[in-house]
């Protein structure tokens, strides 16, 4: 039985320079800095869906969109999405019919 096993390499993270250090940070600061503004005009891009839209904002927020219809955060939203509240009425009236289960006497 032969083993085709590669000699052990330390982690170059422990030779780096700390000036190499603080460059990979950097760079990986401006990448979650692109990323994040890529997604804020995706948020409000007339090529995105509605609900696309909603869910791109409440990623970059890490809020759920509100069940309430008179919810003080849907104009917010609205703004920050360029959707109507409407728009945002019509999102919640379709999550509450995905997560209503099926009448027990509507079995076919």
């Amino acid at each position: 039985m032969t083993f085709d096993r590669q000699p052990y390499q330390p982690s170059t993270i422990l030779h780096d320079s700390p000036v190499e250090r603080r460059l990979q940070v950097q760079r990986a600061e401006q990448e979650r800095a692109a990323l994040r503004e890529s997604e804020l005009e995706d948020q409000s891009s007339p090529v995105k869906e509605p609900r696309e839209r909603i869910e791109i904002w409440e990623r970059l927020h890490a809020l759920r969109l509100p069940r309430s219809p008179d919810h003080l955060l849907l104009t917010v939203i609205a703004t920050q999405t360029r959707l109507t509240v409407a728009q945002l009425h019509e999102e919640q009236r379709r999550r509450v019919a995905r997560s209503v289960p099926p009448a027990a006497g509507a079995l076919t």
